[in-house]
This record gives C-alpha cells, structure tokens and sequence, in this order.
C-alpha cells in the first residue's frame, strides 16, 4: 500500500528533501544540495517566488518508509500574464515502482483540475532559474548543482504514465584547449568601435552588486521571445542576488556596456561545485564550506550559468567582447574544461554562438506533458 502525505511541517519538509540522499546513496554521479539551501528555497516566507506561485509538497510512503517525493507547482504568472493553462511538477524523486510514481502525479492532477488547469508539464521548478527536465541520457557523468539527476527509468515512469515530450535541452561542454583567441579577438576591437562598447571586469563581489538589478533585467529583455519564460520579478530578483553572488568568483562575471554605460550583454560563469558538494554531503559545517571555498578558488573547470544579449544587440558579434574577456581569465586560471547549462534544443542563436568551439552533447533532458 502507498501512502502520500503532505509534507507540511518542517519535520516532514526536511524528509522531503532528504530522501533523495537515501535513494542516489553511493551514486557517483549524483550531486547533493545543501540541505539548508533547500529548506529555503521551499520556506514560503523567504522565497519570493511564492508571491506568484504555489507549490504543495508530497512524500510518498510504503511500509513506514520513504519511497517518493514530488512538488506540485503553479506559477501564477504563467497561466494569468502567458495564458498557459498548467500545472507543474518539480522535486521529484522516486524508486523504480512506477505505482508509487502514478500515485504522487496523482496529487498534481488534483492540484491542476481543482485550479481549472489544462495540462502537467515537468519536471520543472517555480521559474526559469530553478533546475529543469528529466535526464534521458548522460547517465554516467557527474550533475552540477544547477540540474536534477535522475535515473533512466524516471523517464520510462512517464512515458508508460502516457507523458509526451514537450521540451528538450541539451548540454554542452568542450576542453578550454578548443578555444582559439583569433576567432574572436579581431572581432572584439571591431565591435568595441563600431558600437562605441566596452568591458566590465571585477575581482570584489561587491563591486558587481550595483549592477545585478540591470543584469536581471536584461536577463528578462533578452530571453522574452521564448516561449517558455516567464519574466522574473523584482523581489525575485534581491532573491537570486543574495542566493548566489557570492558563490561566484567575481573575476568569472563579465559585464558589456555601451557609451552611456547601460549594459547590452552579460555574462556568468561558476566554478564546478559538484566534486565539493558530494563531499560536503549536504551541510556547510563543520566541513561543507571548506570543500566550497576550495572549488571556488581551485576548480579547473566552470560552468556556463547563464548568458544575455539586449535584442537590438543580438547577431552582433557582442559575444567576441565576452568570449575574450573570458579568454584572459581562463588562460590565467589554468581551467581546463567549460560546460554549459541546459539549452533548449530548439535555441539556434545559442546553439550557433558556441559552434567555433566545437562543442560535444554530453547530455540531454525532457520535460514531459499529458493532457489533464
């Protein structure tokens, strides 16, 4: 017998985020959260995000024992400002019983029909910047802290459940050894004059945080076209700034700014935390934070968070200023490999901006959609 429980008491949220350290125990490949971090993110009066969505979260039980979990979610900007009629879902995390999985997606469709919701989509989090998809291949390569890792029957759970794809991304990565500075550094002079840009370099976290409320706002200008995002707010945006700035090495945030300093492109990239979290195994202390502190400072390999152009700058080369910017920063570090965060297969501008570096799918992940 299945049992779903609500976990609406702090006793049972930290189940919840604490079962998928029982299930990925011993996995090599799986990369834990911070479990503080976690409780957070999911702490109604600390995220922001709650003020334009909803999220009930679910564990499913059997013989006493936790065997699921899931968040059942509705961004309420999505259906009122986009007109999508859905219900998501996010967090989740199951044993191979695709019982226990109908029966935790059971409480979203509650969620969805109760609401007047048209469809399920996920997995997927509150907004654009949370983790998103299934992982369908790349099994056997270590997640970052930035997606979900799952194992391949998650994605046989829904497709036997009647799930279709909706959405694919991809993931990218290639040896910083593929990057050749004359691909770009005649172009970034060129560029630099013909539109009167320059570069904004840091090596103090608090020299960019003047500058974080225009990224984000560029960050919502530059990907508005696609069909899945949903703008970021304000708060959300204060939010995200004191969540993750200062996981960031300020020498690995690059900023584009034309003659009136109003930014036109930015750029962030991390540092690999996925060796230092399986270490740290979900807690700061007492020795969390060294093995963080020791990736910040050491990784040999970073991550391409996240990347924008204003759209009257799109198709303008304004990528050649960042890419050489990050050039002289990298061949200073020693870094040796770059990947890149999941990007919408059907993202061509994305896909065409990284083609010179001649980069290799390492891994791939779907959402998936069924009609309610």
């Amino acid at each position: 017998m299945i049992d779903i429980v609500e976990a609406n008491t702090k006793k049972l949220l930290k189940a919840f985020v604490k079962f998928p350290f029982t299930l990925y125990e011993n996995n090599p490949y799986w990369v834990p959260p911070l479990i503080n971090d976690e409780l957070d993110t999911f702490d109604k009066e600390k995220n922001p995000v709650f003020k334009s969505a909803e999220a009930t979260f679910y564990l499913a039980y059997q013989n006493d024992k936790v065997v699921g979990r899931i968040a059942a979610i509705i961004n309420w900007d999505e259906v009122n400002i986009q007109k999508k009629n859905k219900v998501r879902f996010g967090w989740w995390d199951v044993i191979d019983e695709i019982e226990v999985t109908k029966a935790l997606l059971e409480k979203v469709y509650e969620l969805g029909k109760k609401n007047n919701l048209e469809y399920v989509e996920g997995p997927m989090g509150f907004s654009n910047l949370d983790k998103v998809g299934v992982l369908t291949t790349g099994f056997d390569e270590i997640g970052s802290m930035i997606t979900w890792y799952n194992f391949p029957y998650y994605a046989e759970h829904l497709e036997k459940l009647g799930y279709v794809k909706e959405k694919e991304y991809l993931e990218n990565k290639f040896p910083f050894a593929n990057v050749k500075e004359e691909l770009f550094l005649k172009a970034d002079e060129l560029i630099k004059q013909r539109y009167h840009l320059h570069a904004l370099n840091f090596t103090k976290n608090k020299d960019i945080m003047p500058y974080v409320g225009k990224m984000f706002d560029l960050f919502n200008a530059s990907y508005a076209n696609l069909s899945s995002f949903v703008a970021i707010t304000d708060e959300q945006k204060e939010y995200f700034k004191n969540k993750y700035i200062s996981f960031i090495n300020p020498e690995y945030i690059k900023f584009v700014m034309d003659k009136d300093d109003t930014m036109v492109a930015f750029s962030i990239v991390m540092p690999s935390f996925s060796e230092a979290l399986q270490k740290a195994k979900g807690n700061l202390f007492p020795f969390g934070f060294y093995h963080l502190l020791k990736a910040k400072k050491e990784s040999k390999e970073v991550l391409f968070y996240l990347i924008g152009v204003a759209p009257e700058y799109q198709s303008k080369g304004v990528t050649a200023i960042i890419f050489n910017e990050y050039y002289k920063t990298f061949n200073e570090k020693g870094i040796l490999n770059c990947i890149r965060t999941p990007e919408l297969e059907d993202n061509h501008a994305i896909h065409n901006m990284w083609k010179h570096f001649d980069p290799s799918t390492f891994r791939t992940r779907k959402t998936y959609k069924i009609d309610l």
